[in-house]
């Protein structure tokens, strides 16, 4: 009898391995991809998982693991970003980054151009300004 409980808990240890293993893999593959798709360099070329637990989803239960990468924008710098996987699906994913700072930039500004100066309020009647001290 303990030679089976022995054998069902290398058993359940080899498939949390193997099952390890591939969610590594697909969470590389995933990080790597995401930042080709935004122009970043997916550093060291691999993931390390960060935190692991279960969850309760409508299929039943999913092992939930977070794995964190290393990336650059600049080729210089390193920047670390997120991701969670519900199982082999992805939960979440993060770069750590500003909104404005996935969106390219356009560098073929004319030299001296002043910027646009912004319009007042429509309602100026609602302010009411301040005056300086004399000196």
């Amino acid at each position: 009898m303990n030679s089976l409980w022995l054998l069902c808990v290398i058993g359940l240890l080899a498939w949390y391995w193997l099952d390890s293993a591939r969610a590594r893999e697909l969470a590389t593959g995933i990080a790597r991809s995401m930042c080709r798709k935004r122009g970043l360099q997916f550093l060291d070329d691999t993931v390390s998982q960060v935190r692991f637990g279960v969850r309760w989803t409508d299929r039943g239960i999913r092992l939930r693991r977070m794995f964190s990468f290393d990336f650059s924008r600049e080729g210089v710098g390193r920047r670390s970003g997120w991701l969670i996987l519900l199982g082999t699906s992805v939960e979440q994913f993060d770069l750590g980054l500003p909104k404005y700072a996935e969106t390219p930039v356009d560098y073929n500004v004319t030299v001296g151009q002043q910027p646009a100066k912004a319009k007042p309020p429509a309602d100026d009647n609602k302010v009411v300004p301040f005056k300086r001290p004399k000196e």
